[in-house]
């Protein structure tokens, strides 16, 4: 069987697990329909389905709680709103509905006998990337050649029984586990597109991609199929799909959350590591879920994963005190389209507005940075990927044979692994220095506690045209917190092309040629606020004040 034909009837597989009441007579073409969010998508559901999925996950798990509602009621609202969200976005690989309602009904069972809940996330649905193994569901991570094996190997029955540690822990704080959600083959996109699904819809503009690699999270969030779920982050793979759809996320620093028994690509590369981390629909649902899994000593099952519960005492210094900001506008390489320009100068004057220190971000150059980063992602020369799309012989999407190239290159010696890795050491502590020599640049004389910045150059890619990712991998190679907060939303009115603006570059043109106001009208435009490495309690809170800010403030939105 050829791999399109094998692409095909897997696409047709998970269509087949919607049931057949919940599928659409039609899809409208984005021309005919552009934003599928809010009143549009609505029309399809129930009151009741609406109050449930358009709650966040710190209400529902008050909720199912307290046993205002059921975990069936609640796992049954999602898996209704998230196969809509699948056929206007393409943002799913695997459904397991059946086996989630099963899961709820044990949860129900439990509070009804026990009176009172199974755990901290007691009858909340999460959904995850597909690189997530969940005992009986099939992970292809967009490969064609992962269909009917467990990453790749066929002739083994593990898919049936195996879990990534993170899904154990889920499932022991109460939670419900749903659907998995779609990525790009090789995971090394900032758009979501593979030959099994095909494209993932930004759903607030279909014109435009939902990000990556975590881009079916991205989209179904957004269409609030899912209140939160989980991603992972070795490039922005986060933070660029919760900036281009409008919604929360949080890059931990690495042996923060567990990692272990998850699908990947290039592992054992460990120079930097991909991190996963919650996208959700606001913060107090991520740091519920992190607060969470810490709760579950994950450091006793993960070997990498640090000895550090959740830490109160650093929530409560950032919410306190002023604070200090750092604003980073432009890395040099490629100049933010309008949009996000205004975003940045809007959320650096309304902290100055509120008293708090801002001060220019001017760090060792980020131009730098990019090429140590991109050499550790390839130290096999993409034998990995490369042996991933031979299993059935696909062809690699268009956005990432740029990337990868039509077939392996050199491998690196041990020599040219340990020099980059020297670089990189010595990068982290020049950066480290120049935080520190902040605090000359203030009156509190206090260093910066938070960087604000871009995520990427425009809102969100247009199809294959995201050439530039220096946004965001640097806090990959730095090791850095991060968490993404939407800001506004493009206006064509206001956010109108810089004329006569002459490109530094080849990806500066292409981002530059790419911004058009009509395309962009009502794009999401989102930010990401960095702070120092492990300090996702303290940037969890200042997100949350950055944001309740913004909210609190005039903006042309």
């Amino acid at each position: 069987m050829d791999w399109k034909t094998q692409a095909k009837l897997k696409r047709e597989s998970v269509t087949a697990l919607i049931p057949k009441e919940w599928i659409l007579d039609s899809i409208p073409s984005p021309s005919e329909q552009r934003d599928v969010t809010g009143d549009y998508i609505r029309k399809f559901l129930s009151d009741e389905e609406i109050e449930i999925t358009e709650t966040d996950a710190f209400e529902i798990v008050q909720n199912t709680s307290q046993g205002t509602w059921t975990a069936v009621e609640v796992t049954s609202a999602f898996c209704h709103r998230a196969a809509i969200a699948h056929q206007l976005t393409n943002c799913l690989h695997e459904i397991f509905f059946d086996d989630a309602l099963s899961s709820a009904k044990r949860l129900d069972a439990h509070f009804s006998e026990h009176k009172k809940p199974m755990g901290p996330l007691h009858g909340l649905p999460i959904s995850l990337k597909d690189q997530f193994h969940v005992r009986g569901v099939e992970t292809t991570m967009g490969y064609v050649g992962w269909i009917g094996t467990f990453q790749g190997l066929k002739g083994t029955d593990k898919e049936k029984v195996f879990e990534s540690e993170m899904v154990r822990e889920l499932r022991q704080l109460g939670a419900v586990l749903f659907v998995k959600t779609s990525v790009p083959h090789t995971l090394m996109c900032g758009e979501t597109v593979n030959n099994i699904i095909g494209y993932t819809w930004n759903p607030a503009n279909r014109f435009l991609s939902s990000g990556g690699s975590s881009g079916g999270e991205g989209a179904l969030i957004a269409l609030r199929g899912s209140p939160v779920g989980f991603g992972t982050d070795i490039g922005g793979s986060i933070r660029i799909p919760a900036a281009f759809n409008g919604i929360f996320g949080l890059k931990p620093s690495s042996g923060r959350l567990p990692y272990e028994g998850m699908a990947n690509s290039m592992d054992g590369q460990n120079s930097i590591l991909s991190v996963v981390g919650p996208l959700a629909t606001s913060i107090r649902s991520l740091r519920l879920v992190t607060k969470a899994l810490l709760g579950a000593e994950p450091w006793m099952y993960d070997p990498l994963v640090l000895e550090m519960p959740w830490r109160v005492e650093q929530e409560e210094r950032a919410r306190d005190r002023k604070l200090v900001f750092g604003v980073y506008r432009d890395d040099g390489v490629v100049r933010p389209t309008p949009p996000v320009r205004r975003a940045i100068d809007h959320t650096a004057q309304r902290m100055r507005d509120l008293g708090h220190e801002v001060i220019e971000w001017t760090p060792p150059p980020h131009e730098d940075l990019y090429p140590i980063t991109m050499k550790t992602f390839f130290f096999d020369g993409g034998q990995d990927v490369h042996s991933a799309f031979g299993l059935a012989s696909e062809t690699p999407s268009e956005q990432l044979l740029g990337m990868i190239g039509q077939e392996p290159g050199p491998q690196s010696t041990g020599s040219e692994i340990a020099a980059v890795n020297v670089t990189k050491r010595e990068m982290q502590k020049a950066y480290l220095d120049y935080w520190n020599s902040t605090a000359s640049q203030t009156p509190s004389k206090r260093m910066v506690d938070a960087i604000i910045a871009p995520v990427s150059q425009f809102p969100a890619a247009r199809p294959n045209k995201y050439g530039h990712y220096g946004y965001t991998i640097w806090a990959n190679l730095l090791d850095l917190t991060a968490v993404v907060i939407p800001v506004l939303r493009a206006r064509k009115d206001i956010d109108v092309v810089d004329a006569g603006y002459k490109p530094r570059n080849d990806s500066d043109r292409q981002a530059y040629e790419s911004y058009d106001p009509e395309v962009y009208d009502g794009a999401h435009v989102g930010l990401q606020l960095v702070g120092h490495r492990l300090q996702e309690e303290k940037m969890l809170a200042i997100a949350e004040y950055v944001h309740g800010a913004l909210a609190s403030g005039d903006v042309t939105a």
